[in-house]
């Protein structure tokens, strides 16, 4: 490590080189960020182990950081200079703490002589931040930078996980920095948690489970991880649910089970929309029931029907929503085995039956729908789907973003998250550019995975500055760029107005050229030709197997898209709401 440290006094010379040697003590192995001009940060960094990904974009940075933590579970850290430079973060603070992503970000600030002076860049940033971070902080003294540094990271990723801001102003840079041993009790944080969590039998979330002859089992992003242990299953078993997950919930359960149906909210299968008409009882596991998870759920759920939450948080339940709430963590209440009803109620083995039927039948139309349109002039998202699941190995990890486009792989079967696949997905924000950054994040996160990024061209638009940052460090995402040549989510809003808005156009298929610049160590293949399709799958996958990143362009149309038929109303689809439905298939 560079800078000057004190033998035996347990002190080091700068706040950065403090830092550096305080995170490698936690075993973080890997940051982002665009540092501040004075490079302290890059001197301490340099020979120290701890592996730095210099971004070209704060915020991409952020997200970037958010990936790597939703993929690997640990905290993503991020390095940021002063002023502007964090105002630039905000959108991946945002989406940071709407993921529930374990990440701190670490920045430069205005020093203590100087602040309400005219200094250079002076910013408030605490007021800034401060909403959008489950706690904000700014270090002055010396003294405090280890343990307020250690409160950040714990914070961030105890609890409910969320973005952590921390401040350490320029006349830090030269200070001697107390720093505890790699011995010292104070050091490393190991916080005690209950490994398993059981249910009382008298508990009224246990017997409304065991009542319940239609149960429906609701997997949420707080599951991400628990495909690790392979829980969700047997509970899925036990109780005879039918399984639909929400988006940030997918890769927790195994998507080829017999019992799964999809997503939940704005993207249920047509052939599943009948099921949560005649459910008796929801459970939902690591959920804050957001408003896409729960579009157009018939109203009956929540009133006769009730909704059993998990959550590791009181915050995290929606009360709009009746039913018994359990506050623990799901994945310690399932290895506490949940039970399923003993026996089950008559009614059981008959809905099992009409689950699996659903779930046969959605296959069924997947292949159907394949074979249309394979006769049609036009190679088709949901056909390039279906090739990169074929192409790509079990364990893809599939990193999205949320256009208008690019949501077709939301509709199961379209897409499938196997058991080895894993999937990370914007927040209810979905900031335009997350996935198309978090997926170098996923990849840094996850170095000897697949990793493929569904994206708009306008999303990759705002992200493609950090193209070299791929190349310079061999993150060998392969992006699937879907180009209409604009924002096709407004254009199809103003396709359907009833009155014109004269000069305003937001796609033009014309202007959807390659949009990759010339990049030595980036690839690019335009798609369109099916008879060609899986040989450049395969040529693009072997080349970001050898570390190269890979722009795949498929032309796409406004009409390419998962609602395209159905009347835009703002910011969701006017779809027919399931208490209209006879409930028939």
């Amino acid at each position: 490590m560079t800078g000057s440290e004190t033998s035996g006094t347990g002190t080091v010379t700068g706040c950065w080189q403090a830092v550096v040697r305080l995170l490698l003590q936690h075993d973080v192995p890997t940051a982002f960020g665009l540092p501040a001009d004075d490079l302290d940060l890059l001197e301490a960094l340099q020979d120290s182990g701890l592996h730095f990904v210099t971004c070209r974009d704060q915020r991409n940075a952020l997200f970037m950081a958010t990936g790597y933590a939703l993929q690997s579970g640990r905290t993503g850290i991020a390095f940021t200079g002063k002023g502007p430079a964090v105002t630039n973060t905000v959108t991946g603070l945002l989406e940071a703490r709407s993921s529930a992503a374990p990440v701190v970000l670490l920045s430069a600030g205005t020093p203590a002589e100087r602040r309400g002076a005219g200094a250079f860049q002076e910013l408030d940033q605490l007021a800034v931040v401060a909403p959008l971070v489950k706690w904000a902080a700014r270090v002055d003294s010396p003294a405090r930078v280890a343990p307020m540094l250690r409160r950040a990271l714990l914070v961030a990723r105890e609890g409910v996980p969320g973005p952590v801001y921390l401040e350490l102003p320029d006349h830090l840079l030269t200070a001697e920095i107390p720093l505890p041993g790699t011995s010292d009790a104070a050091g490393r944080e190991d916080v005690e948690r209950p490994r398993t969590v059981r249910l009382d039998a008298g508990a009224s979330a246990l017997r409304t489970l065991e009542a319940a002859e239609r149960p429906v089992l609701l997997v949420g992003g707080g599951m991400r991880h628990a495909h690790r242990a392979r829980t969700l299953e047997g509970l899925a078993e036990r109780l005879g649910a039918a399984v639909f997950c929400t988006a940030s919930g997918r890769g927790a359960f195994d998507e080829r089970h017999p019992q799964f149906c999809g997503l939940s909210g704005l993207y249920v299968p047509e052939a599943a929309a009948a099921l949560w008409q005649e459910t008796d009882c929801v459970l939902a596991l690591g959920s804050r029931l957001e408003e896409t998870a729960t579009y157009e759920w018939p109203r009956r759920i929540g009133r006769e029907v009730p909704v059993v939450q998990v959550n590791l948080d009181a915050a995290e339940f929606h009360t709009d929503y009746s039913g018994p709430k359990i506050l623990a963590d799901a994945s310690a209440l399932l290895a506490g085995e949940l039970p399923g009803p003993t026996p089950r109620p008559p009614g059981a083995d008959a809905w099992v039956r009409r689950v699996t039927a659903v779930h046969q039948r959605l296959h069924a139309e997947h292949r159907e729908r394949l074979d249309e349109l394979a006769t049609g002039p036009r190679l088709r998202i949901p056909e390039l789907l279906a090739a990169l699941t074929d192409v790509l190995p079990d364990d893809l990890v599939l990193v999205q973003e949320n256009g208008l486009q690019d949501m077709w792989s939301y509709r199961y079967p379209l897409y499938q998250c196997g058991p080895d696949g894993g999937s990370v997905v914007p927040s209810e924000q979905t900031s335009l550019g997350f996935g198309a950054a978090a997926a170098a994040g996923v990849k840094a996160a996850a170095p000897h995975r697949p990793v493929a990024a569904l994206v708009g061209d306008g999303a990759f638009a705002l992200f493609d500055a950090d193209l070299p940052t791929l190349v310079e460090q061999r993150l060998g995402v392969l992006y699937v760029v879907l180009r209409n040549g604009g924002y096709g989510w407004l254009q199809n809003q103003l396709d359907q107005r009833a009155t014109s808005l004269p000069g305003y156009r937001f796609a033009d298929p014309a202007a959807a050229g390659p949009g990759v610049p010339d990049l030595p160590g980036l690839y690019r293949f335009d798609l369109g030709d099916r008879s060609t399709l899986r040989t450049d799958l395969e040529q693009a996958w072997k080349l970001c197997g050898s570390g190269h990143p890979v722009v795949l362009n498929l032309p796409v149309e406004l009409t390419d898209a998962l609602f395209a038929t159905a009347p835009a109303g703002g910011d969701f689809p006017l779809l027919p709401a399931l208490d209209a439905t006879d409930g028939s298939e």
